[in-house]
């Protein structure tokens, strides 16, 4: 079975304000993910690369995205 690959944003931290970082992600289910993408230097996230997640639609600034909110 192949896992199709998506892009989910995952939150930055410590950035003072609400940022979010597009991320590549394994689909899993129908929402949950593992995150493949490598952690650039100099960034936080709230979920690490290997990590499963769940995720939902969210707006955002730039209209509804599937935002990463918690790990399995």
């Amino acid at each position: 079975m192949s896992e199709e690959q998506v892009v989910i944003l995952v939150e930055l931290l410590d950035e003072g304000v609400e940022c979010w970082r597009p991320v590549a992600a394994q689909r899993l289910s129908e929402d949950t993910y593992r995150i493949v993408d490598p952690v650039p230097e100099g960034e936080t996230w709230q979920f690490q690369p290997g990590q499963i997640v769940r995720c939902k639609q969210r707006r955002l600034s730039d209209g509804v995205r599937l935002t990463a909110y918690e790990a399995v």
